[in-house]
């Protein structure tokens, strides 16, 4: 090395020691150098004829950095006198940067800059960089992205909204699937897609207290979404570890918001009853911004025209301030009009704001779901009249619908499109969806004992219990002799009691642990969330744990017990949708036994009345029953006078009642409701997007993949069982790389029914946080950027120079514009040798990796040194050979694009003027999408990922 090559100043980097970072020559002596290194606060003098030293030259288009933690992006080299002149800018203006002023850390972009600088790896990190691309430009141009991994059965309904709404920007919809059916998995299945396509980044999941734990362990354990609570316990906490100091200065500054835990976390959890007890809470959460909000049991929210509950108040304006809305209800329209307008209006208040001109709009919904179903009668001419009719609605557009390859389906999917609120509200029925287990009814008549007399009748008669002494009840009410002698008769199997009270089933609980003998939990709302956790999975154990679970009302709202078929209701409530909620505990899809309902009764009770009223004029424990609040309300005098001890009025009581039922079913069957569920699911849609997501799922792919990181990562696989391993940190493990590994190692299934049947075990998919956390290091990072292999080859002589390299189509853009959908990563692989020659397709690469061999590193250091003018050339040959590709690549990018874009824009436009549904901030959304994805790819370039060096032998 020519002492002339060395001047002071200039920045040079160690290749046998790269952790010094980056040198600066200090002094030039004779046949020696000295460089100083001050990011290792060292200095080190080297023999000019031999130093293990690379030049350093930023290329254009890299980031540098200051000594200060400036940073710049290069756009024009000056040398001057030796000593190199950056001409970079910061964004706004040029600055001149001399190399001098660099700071000490070394971090290379440019791959070729990482071999000369001695930053390269081995073969298997190269391999692992060029997998990686190719698996992200997959996965992302993928139909299934976003709904990859979920521990959930694929159910089409819930996979139909799920990909349907997330795809929507700032969706704002009502979930109203009917009990058992799955509201909670479709919501997290949307939150997923928006969260992990960039769509939105903060949610709110505002529930009620007693779902708090159970929501918690749901978004975890399913979808691998860490929610944090905020609650009393948190602002407490947060109380005390604010200094003395922090207090005083909040006081005199009455600074009241120093520390916000809604706005310090990025996916919140709150129940709705700790929010309407503080104000603090509520002020903090609508400070804070969200993308997404998520109401469970929004049935609860009372409102109407003259009077406003403080809980829907609180949901209204959080519900102003979130940019997406979910809610949650098994009961949309059955608690009566004016509830289900509610709740629509804090959707769109825009577009839902008068009542009466709802109950208008409503009336028509019948006359259409007719046509329609007129329409989904292939076998059937379309009428003269129907046609007079979709004209009306439909106007011009009919002729071209109709001439269409499916027009009767195009003309079903306008109407639902434009009428109504089908873009709004999604629900699926047991009837429509199928595979629900059958229900068979146990009634059981007891005497009435003494005790209860004067308070067997009214409300207060279906749970007499609450006023007789506990002691007396338990030793005098026949209910509690039986169920003794009922969960002995079941044994083994699991029974779930449930009864109105907490303080009922806390005695019946008491009773049967020490009286009786027989295992069991209570599980109700004054046991904190974990303890009601402890109680479920001491009944879920099947060796060791409770016979029965005894629970109140309100403690197993939203639990299920699917695994369970035998329920017992100790009383029976005066509300048909709580019926319907408890027997929803247990029936549920999924359920593949026969359900025992066992009732006992009292009779000449209210008890016997309301048992009438439910299984001969509701048929509710046999059926589930969408109508019961409706034909409540309609026969509410008979139903008062019945239950307060009129036993003549009885049998006129449930005749009605059928009568009514049967009404009320009719019109839900040939009304909106029908018409809904055409929109809430369609099976040819979910069946294609479930055959995509389990494609991706196979279970051999993404292991293989993980098994190559890992081996490169320093983590230790070993066998667990078929299907499942165990992993954990190994003694060359990169933590920087694998993200959720706990010290002590995790054990993981790659396979989606063992995940199903073993909660414990990670399921690991292309969109686990691990799997992605590793793709995304890898990319991010410099692991594998720059390579350096031998090869044997007999037709090429030894010491010929090759380059495999890899770019990838560079597009700057916000997550939010999903642009890897149009133009993916697309990785181009390119193999040359010193004369530019490309020998890509005579040597694929899986062909290359079984011929490459590692060069042990102080060999490779010695090598790059010498090698480093033919590499320059190589990078010449490869960033010429690649320009060609870019063109095509954004070409296609756009027509798919404008293919996806400009029909939604006028399908929305056309859409507004027949339904004010469709909201002028979603079609603006669409249009600025559009113009901002076209510009970001017309910047689109290709960037020179990955190299790897290959030395003929």
């Amino acid at each position: 090395m020519d002492t002339s090559e060395f001047v002071i100043g200039q920045r040079w980097v160690s290749h046998s020691d790269t952790g010094l970072g980056l040198g600066i020559v200090t002094d030039i002596s004779g046949r020696r150098v000295t460089l100083g290194f001050p990011a290792a606060d060292e200095e080190r003098t080297y023999a000019i004829d031999n130093a293990p030293l690379s030049r350093i030259i930023y290329q254009l288009g890299e980031e540098i950095e200051t000594f200060d933690g400036e940073r710049y992006i290069v756009r024009a080299v000056e040398d001057i006198g030796g000593v190199l002149m950056y001409h970079a800018d910061d964004g706004t203006d040029l600055h001149e940067i001399s190399e001098v002023k660099l700071a000490g850390s070394v971090n290379f972009s440019a791959p070729h800059q990482r071999l000369f600088a001695g930053q390269f790896d081995r073969n298997g990190a190269f391999r692992l960089r060029y997998a990686t691309l190719q698996h992200m430009n997959r996965l992302r141009a993928s139909a299934a992205q976003g709904l990859i991994g979920a521990r959930t059965q694929h159910l089409p309904h819930q996979i139909y909204i799920a990909h349907e709404v997330a795809r929507r920007h700032a969706p704002r919809v009502l979930l109203a699937d009917e009990v058992g059916l799955g509201k909670t998995i479709e919501a997290g299945l949307i939150l997923h897609y928006q969260l992990h396509t960039g769509r939105a980044k903060r949610a709110l999941i505002v529930v009620p207290d007693s779902l708090t734990h159970q929501w918690l362990v749901e978004m975890l354990r399913r979808f691998n979404l860490r929610f944090s609570i905020v609650d009393q316990g948190r602002y407490d906490a947060l109380k005390e570890q604010e200094s003395d100091v922090d207090a005083l200065v909040n006081h005199i500054f009455g600074d009241e918001d120093a520390v916000n835990p809604f706005e310090s976390e990025q996916l919140v959890l709150c129940s709705l009853d700790f929010l309407k007890q503080s104000q603090k809470a509520q002020d903090d959460a609508r400070k804070a911004e969200w993308d997404l909000m998520i109401v469970d049991e929004a049935h609860h929210l009372a409102w109407s025209p003259d009077e406003v509950s403080p809980e829907y108040r609180i949901v209204e304006e959080l519900s102003a301030i979130s940019r997406g809305l979910l809610l949650l209800t098994a009961t949309p329209e059955q608690v009566g009009v004016a509830s289900h307008f509610a709740r629509l209006r804090l959707l769109d208040p825009a577009r839902f704001h008068d009542l009466e001109a709802f109950r208008k709009e409503e009336q028509q919904y019948e006359t259409i779901n007719a046509v329609v179903r007129r329409l989904l009668d292939e076998e059937s001419a379309i009428s003269a009249e129907d046609q007079k009719l979709l004209r009306e609605w439909l106007g011009e557009e009919l002729d071209h619908l109709l001439t269409g390859d499916h027009p009767r389906q195009a003309v079903i999917d306008a109407l639902l499109d434009r009428h109504g609120t089908g873009r709004v509200l999604f629900r699926n029925t047991r009837a429509a969806i199928q595979g629900f287990p059958e229900r068979r009814p146990n009634p059981e008549p007891l005497p009435c004992p003494a005790m209860y007399e004067g308070q067997a009748s009214g409300l207060q008669g279906l749970t007499p219990e609450q006023l007789v002494p506990e002691e007396q009840w338990l030793s005098d009410d026949p209910r509690v002799a039986w169920l003794e002698k009922k969960l002995v008769s079941l044994r083994p199997a699991k029974v779930v009691v449930i009864c109105a009270s907490a303080e009922t089933a806390m005695a019946l609980e008491h009773y049967l642990q020490l009286r009786a003998g027989i295992r069991s939990a209570a599980f109700h709302e004054h046991l904190s969330l974990i303890e009601r956790d402890r109680a479920a999975a001491y009944f879920a154990d099947t060796e060791q744990g409770a016979q029965a679970l005894i629970c109140s009302e309100i403690g197993s709202e939203g639990r299920n017990f699917q695994f369970a078929h035998q329920l017992v209701l100790f009383d029976l409530p005066g509300n048909p949708d709580l019926l319907e909620q408890r027997i929803g505990r247990l029936d549920r899809i999924g359920q593949t036994e026969t359900i025992d309902i066992h009732l006992p009764y009292l009779r000449d009770t209210s008890q016997e009345v309301q048992f009438r009223w439910f299984h001969e004029g509701l048929n509710a424990f046999a059926e589930s029953c969408a109508v019961g609040v409706a034909v409540q309300e309609a026969v509410q005098s008979l139903w008062q006078r019945a239950i307060d001890g009129d036993a003549s009025i009885a049998n006129e009581l449930v005749k009605a009642s059928a009568k009514e039922a049967e009404r009320l079913k009719t019109l839900l069957q040939n009304g909106r409701d029908a018409l809904i569920e055409l929109n809430s699911c369609r099976p040819d849609v979910a069946d294609d997007l479930i055959a995509a997501i389990e494609e991706e799922e196979s279970e051999e792919q993404v292991r293989d993949y993980m098994m190559e990181a890992f081996d490169i990562l320093g983590v230790d696989v070993e066998d667990h069982a078929e299907h499942s391993d165990i992993l954990r940190p190994g003694e060359q493990y990169r933590a920087g790389h694998v993200a959720e590994l706990p010290e002590d190692g995790m054990t993981v299934t790659w396979d989606r029914r063992n995940a199903l049947e073993r909660e414990d075990l990670a399921f690991m998919s292309w969109e686990h946080p691990m799997v992605t956390g590793v793709m995304d290091s890898v990319t991010s990072s410099g692991l594998g950027k720059a390579a350096l292999a031998s090869l044997s080859v007999k037709a090429l002589p030894p010491g010929t120079l090759l380059m495999e390299a890899l770019f990838t189509v560079h597009c700057p853009a916000p997550d939010a514009l999903q642009l890897t959908r149009y133009l993916p990563v697309s990785p181009l692989r390119l193999l040359v040798d010193v004369n530019g020659k490309e020998l890509s397709a005579a040597l694929p690469h899986n062909r290359l990796n079984e011929m490459c061999s590692n060069i042990r590193r102080r060999t490779a250091q010695a090598i790059v040194p010498q090698i480093r003018p033919q590499v320059e050339t190589m990078v010449d040959h490869v960033e010429r050979l690649s320009e060609p590709h870019l063109e095509p690549l954004k070409a296609r990018a756009l027509e798919q694009l404008a293919a996806s874009f400009e029909p939604e824009i006028r399908r929305l436009e056309a859409l507004q003027k027949v339904n004010p549904a469709i909201r002028e901030e979603e079609i603006d959304f669409f249009r600025n999408q559009f113009e901002a994805a076209r510009d970001a790819i017309g910047h689109a370039s290709l960037a020179l990922e990955g190299i790897r060096v290959i030395v003929t032998s």
